[in-house]
C-alpha cells in the first residue's frame, strides 16, 4: 500500500491560482505525506510568487500589487478544510524580502517530482534569479 494519500483517501491537496487571469482553471497537486508538507508547499510556493513579483526598490504595497496582477496563489486543505492559506502571511512576504532559497523551495516537496508529471518545469528559476539580501 502506497504511503501517499491519493484523491480517493482524501489526502491533503495544494490548490494553486494564478492571479493574473490567464488560467480560469486552478491546478490541484495530490499526493502529500501529511498537511504540514503541503502546507509547507503552499507556503513556499507563495513566497516563490511573491519574489518573482518583487522589482528592486519596490515598496511592499508595489509587489504586493504586482503579485495580485502577476502572481500565483496557492492553499493547503486536507478532507476537513484544515489547512493553508496566504492570507495570514500574504502582507509580511511583500514587506520583508526572503533571506534564503530555501524559503522559495517548494520543488524539493513537490510530489510530482516523484512522480514525473511536474507540469511546472517552465516553472524553473533562470540561473539569474538569486536572492538578494536586503541592504540595511
Amino acid at each position: 500500500m502506497p504511503d501517499t494519500p491519493d484523491a480517493a483517501s482524501g489526502g491533503p491537496v495544494v490548490t494553486i491560482r494564478d492571479l493574473s487571469g490567464a488560467s480560469d482553471a486552478p491546478e490541484e497537486v495530490r499526493g502529500f505525506r501529511s498537511l504540514a508538507d503541503a502546507a509547507t508547499f503552499a507556503r513556499r510556493y507563495v513566497r516563490d510568487s511573491v519574489e518573482r513579483c518583487r522589482v528592486p526598490g519596490a515598496s511592499a504595497d508595489d509587489t504586493l500589487n504586482n503579485w495580485f496582477a502577476f502572481g500565483e496563489d496557492a492553499e493547503a486543505r486536507d478532507a476537513t478544510g484544515q489547512g493553508w492559506t496566504s492570507t495570514d502571511d500574504i502582507r509580511n512576504f511583500a514587506a520583508k524580502p526572503a533571506r534564503s532559497q530555501a524559503e522559495r523551495d517548494w520543488r524539493s516537496l513537490d510530489p510530482r517530482r516523484d512522480r514525473g508529471d511536474d507540469e511546472d518545469e517552465e516553472d524553473e528559476p533562470p540561473e539569474d534569479d538569486v536572492i538578494r539580501e536586503p541592504s540595511e
